[in-house]
């Protein structure tokens, strides 16, 4: 039997692996060298106002909620089909996630979504452009209130030449194994205010603000620091980082990839309802690639059969019982949740993959 194609998958290479034989061989794993290089690149790629690394996307969440310092119990607007990190950060960092519905069209928030969820504890709104979609930002910055922009699908989307990510008051990034840049594990956060990553840096390590004490310090004990406030650790290693240089170094050359497959399944596919493509003068990152079907579960069946493998990315937040909100209704988060699905979509796809996905869909009654 010929292997399963992956929905979801990374293009590691030579430059990689030497990058992180280079790490190994430097005896230094932690945080150090390769980090700050990183971040210096991605800011400067990315015209980023400042940036900071972490190690993954979902404490970047947790980071970045905690940054804006809302006051306590909030409640934090968030789309219901999104990732459950999203909803985990809202209530680890102590205020409540209230789930809105998103546009059937474009699997984003917008506006309208938003107000109809806003009450007087309302304190921020999360917002994740879905698949590396933009959402409009413009309109929804028009509410008013503090945006935590989840960009974990967006690295190298644009929305009106602004990067996705660094639009609002604090956005972050994924650095997942399965992510634009992969890194195996890795995140980051990107603020236009730069005391707010100034402060990221300093909760990242415990709140001690460094992962070592310099013995050139003019303090007689150099090893000694003081602690403004507890933290978790959630520092990025040497490790990561170098494998993210790598892929900062490539990214056009995976972004393309990417592209060339989205583009051949909106030429080529049929009898399924298509996702929208970026509107003129922005940019999709082609993270996943989500069609709907109104025979779904059937269709996921026979691909598998078939030795393509699918999913849905994402279940609805609302409908988990963790959140206690089963209650409310979201219509098109619903309706997505019965008809949508994840097809492969990665830079790892070889020609006659893309074509077999295409002619097995096409092909399905």
């Amino acid at each position: 039997m010929n292997e399963m194609i992956s929905v979801f998958g990374s293009d590691i290479g030579k430059k990689e692996i030497d990058n992180v034989t280079e790490c190994l061989e430097s005896q230094w794993l932690s945080l150090g060298k390769k980090v700050s290089e990183f971040e210096l690149k991605f800011k400067n790629a990315y015209n980023l106002s400042s940036f900071a690394m972490v190690d993954s996307g979902s404490n970047a969440l947790f980071m970045a909620i905690k940054l804006l310092d809302l006051p306590k119990c909030s409640e934090i607007i968030i789309p219901s089909f999104t990732w459950i990190a999203c909803a985990n950060a809202v209530v680890m960092a102590g205020h409540k996630p209230v789930f809105c519905d998103v546009d059937l069209t474009t699997m984003n928030v917008t506006r309208e979504h938003i107000e109809n969820k806003i009450t007087n504890k309302t304190a921020a709104i999360m917002v994740v452009h879905y698949a590396g979609l933009p959402v409009d930002m413009d309109e929804v910055k028009k509410i008013g209130l503090p945006i935590i922009e989840d960009a974990a699908h967006a690295v190298d989307s644009v929305y009106k030449g602004q990067p996705c990510g660094n639009i609002s008051e604090v956005g972050i990034y994924s650095f997942g194994s399965v992510k634009n840049l992969a890194a195996g594990e890795g995140g980051g956060l990107a603020a236009k205010n730069p005391s707010l990553i100034e402060k990221a840096n300093k909760l990242r390590y415990c709140g001690v603000g460094s992962s070592s004490f310099s013995q050139s310090s003019t303090k007689e004990r150099w090893w000694e620091y003081d602690i403004s406030e507890p933290f978790i650790k959630m520092i990025p290693t040497n490790i990561s980082a170098s494998i993210a240089l790598a892929q900062l170094d490539r990214i056009n050359e995976l972004q393309q990839r990417r592209k060339d497959v989205w583009q051949y399944y909106q030429d080529s596919l049929r009898n399924v309802t298509l996702p929208v493509n970026a509107n003129d003068g922005d940019r999709h990152s082609y993270f996943t690639y989500s069609i709907r079907a109104k025979n779904r579960d059937q269709l996921a069946r026979y691909l598998l059969n078939e030795g393509i493998y699918t999913t849905l990315r994402f279940h609805p937040l609302h409908l988990n019982s963790i959140y206690n909100q089963t209650n409310v209704k979201l219509d098109n988060c619903e309706l997505l949740n019965e008809d949508c699905l994840s097809i492969p979509l990665h830079p790892r796809l070889t020609d006659s993959q893309v074509q077999k996905i295409v002619e097995r869909i096409n092909a399905f009654q």
